[in-house]
């Protein structure tokens, strides 16, 4: 019976310590990578925001008109969310874009009609392409919970505008399989 009654006194600090172990992973926070994804979909959101609103001004069909309008209506909303989970692990929002939505938008501004809705469906699907595959890495190494579930959330938005831009660049005669530039890597 002595036998037992040290178990039972061993046993409990033992699994206190492990709770306390568990709960510590728990505790540690966002990773880095974890921090680098927000800010990175928050300058990413920024640049689909800007960019879709021009081709929602300057357009030259329907379809890139109401697509460039979408990503400014769903982009918005997707910043907003996340912008809270920013807030939830530390992180401050960027008050710019990315770089190479700067210049995206640069080469926009000086190309109309036809040529405008080519240059703006193609960067789309590769956009969104690239973001699908970053989103998913979020939701598949990622360490903070929040994150995650933002990452989640935002993987179905990007995914239906990648099956929708495809379906417009299709309508327009445009290619959607990826180059070698955009498929390797991730």
């Amino acid at each position: 019976m002595r036998t037992i009654g040290h178990r039972k006194i061993f046993a409990i600090p033992c699994a206190a310590l492990l709770l306390a172990g568990s709960l510590a992973l728990h505790a540690q926070g966002p990773s880095d990578a974890d921090k680098k994804f927000v800010t990175a979909a928050l300058r990413g959101g920024m640049g689909e925001v800007t960019i879709g609103q021009m081709a929602a001004d300057h357009g030259n069909s329907q379809d890139v008109k109401d697509f460039g309008q979408k990503m400014v209506t769903d982009h918005t909303a997707l910043g907003d969310k996340m912008k809270g989970v920013a807030g939830q692990i530390g992180v401050t929002p960027p008050t710019m874009m990315a770089p190479s939505d700067d210049v995206l938008e640069a080469k926009l501004k000086v190309l109309s009609g036809d040529a405008f809705d080519k240059a703006y469906i193609q960067a789309m699907v590769k956009d969104h392409r690239e973001d699908l595959m970053a989103f998913n890495k979020e939701i598949n190494q990622g360490t903070s919970p929040e994150v995650k579930a933002a990452a989640a959330d935002g993987k179905k938005v990007v995914a239906e505008h990648l099956r929708m831009i495809r379906k417009i660049a299709q309508a327009h005669g445009l290619d959607t399989k990826p180059t070698a530039s955009t498929s390797s890597g991730n």
